[in-house]
């Protein structure tokens, strides 16, 4: 029997894809285990098998998702490593929340979005991957009020820094930071911080694949940490 060409071709896609990621999270010095690159590309294919029809992301290439949406997330794995229970907000189809959830299992992300079938999505993805360390919640965010506040407070593409800050400081503990994952530095956003807030980390991101500049503004309460002076 000829071979079928169609499934060659889906699995050198597939192969394609793993070998990619894998690539990257090795550039971006990620310790990972098998199943968890598996976990990833699990989530990498309902992503872009619901994209199809939910429209859950401008980006169409699962490669591109690769470089622009997973490894993007995972750069910021080193600066959540003393967090415990975070929010991803406005998380959209769980960037970066389910990306991190995949490889932080220690840790608690609650992933929340106005947007229904959104959450429909990642209500679906948290049970094919069997995350038991991530919530989906379908709320706006100056409506939802948490049981116990977060220690970290995480968007990726939610709004500008003087609006999540204004909207989302109900969600955030005594000793809590806010991380903001930016482009260029925003240089005009974090000049409108009140003096309630401060700039205590700005971390320059390298993402693999990914063309322009990356940063992680950490955010933290005057009172509560030393600051940086921009």
């Amino acid at each position: 029997m000829p071979p079928d060409n169609h499934s060659l071709y889906g699995q050198g896609a597939n192969n394609a894809k793993r070998t990619k990621l894998q690539a990257g999270m090795d550039s971006l010095g990620t310790d990972f285990a098998p199943e968890q690159l598996d976990s990833l590309l699990h989530y990498l294919d309902l992503l872009e098998r619901w994209n199809k029809a939910y429209n859950l992301t401008a980006i169409r290439d699962p490669l591109q998702m690769i470089d622009l949406h997973f490894l993007d997330s995972l750069a910021v794995l080193p600066y959540i490593a003393d967090s415990v229970d975070i929010i991803d907000v406005g998380t959209g189809p769980g960037l970066p929340g389910i990306p991190l959830a995949i490889m932080c299992p220690d840790k608690a992300f609650t992933l929340l979005d106005s947007n229904g079938k959104k959450t429909r999505f990642l209500f679906q993805v948290i049970n094919e991957l069997s995350l038991a360390n991530v919530t989906e919640i379908n709320a706006r965010v100056e409506e939802f009020q948490p049981p116990e506040l977060y220690d970290t407070v995480l968007s990726r593409a939610f709004s500008s820094i003087p609006d999540m800050l204004m909207n989302c400081c109900h969600l955030l503990s005594d000793q809590g930071q806010f991380m903001a994952m930016k482009g260029k530095i925003p240089e005009s956003e974090l000049s409108q911080l009140d003096k309630n807030y401060k700039v205590s980390d700005l971390c320059r991101l390298v993402v693999p694949g990914v063309e322009g500049e990356r940063h992680l503004i950490k955010i933290s309460q005057t009172n509560r940490s030393p600051g940086l002076n921009l």
